[in-house]
């Protein structure tokens, strides 16, 4: 770990709104989704909700690549459980919908919790979740084109999202929870041993939050593999391949 680049994982982090975030209501196509996530992560979106089956949740984390990793990402098994989490955490709803009541994108406030909830590429936002809204939001169009794609337009909310929290001086600091801003410091700079504890369900070994190294990754993998070998020995089961 270098220092630039611990020194750009913190900058980033220190950026991250917590209270911003984006719900694709049944975006199924991988390109789109992965330009979501790139927008997410390119305008310090923490959160990105997901209403989508398993499989094909899978097949956007392949697409999305390296910006899966920057962005944490929730699915949820319909919007009317995203719906309900969201607004329990006190997040107003502003669907990207064309409608009656539709206002334009720049006049609402993007500085309160709010959750910017885009439809799917052929039917839009569900009626549920149009019906839950606090406000519809549509982008001025002046073309021949009656719409934007799913991403470009999430990209152009973003934007907006974007200036005003910047002007609102939310961007001056760090703004994410203690616990979260640790876990996820440990996973940028150690993606690895993240991903090797996860798979194994063992808490994350103490980093040095001034280097991004492991204090002492020597002696916590052999501690590691010692009382792996002793649960072997009592149970009498192989551990997993890898140990």
């Amino acid at each position: 770990m270098t220092p630039e680049r611990l020194a750009r994982i913190k900058q980033t982090l220190n950026t991250r709104q917590p209270d911003l975030r984006v719900l694709t209501d049944q975006v199924h196509k991988p390109r789109n989704l992965s330009a979501i996530i790139r927008s997410c992560d390119a305008f310090g979106v923490a959160n990105m909700h997901v209403v989508w089956p398993r499989e094909g949740f899978r097949a956007f984390r392949k697409t999305a690549g390296g910006s899966f990793n920057w962005v944490t990402t929730h699915t949820h098994p319909s919007m009317a459980d995203a719906l309900a989490v969201l607004k329990s955490q006190g997040h107003r709803l502003y669907a990207a919908q064309l409608s009656e009541r539709a206002v334009d994108f720049r006049t609402v406030d993007y500085t309160v919790p709010c959750v910017i909830v885009m439809g799917n590429e052929v039917d839009g936002v569900s009626a549920a979740a149009a019906a839950e809204a606090d406000e519809h939001i549509v982008i001025p169009m002046m073309g021949m084109v009656e719409s934007l794609n799913v991403s470009a337009a999430c990209a152009i909310i973003l934007s907006e999202a974007q200036r005003q929290r910047r002007q609102a001086g939310l961007y001056d600091h760090r703004r994410l929870p203690e616990d979260e801003y640790r876990r996820l410091l440990f996973s940028w700079c150690q993606p690895t041993v993240k991903r090797y504890c996860d798979d194994r369900n063992l808490p994350y070994p103490p980093m040095d939050p001034d280097t991004g190294e492991l204090i002492d990754g020597v002696g916590w993998m052999r501690e590691v593999r010692k009382q792996r070998a002793n649960r072997t020995k009592q149970d009498g089961s192989p551990g997993p391949a890898g140990d």
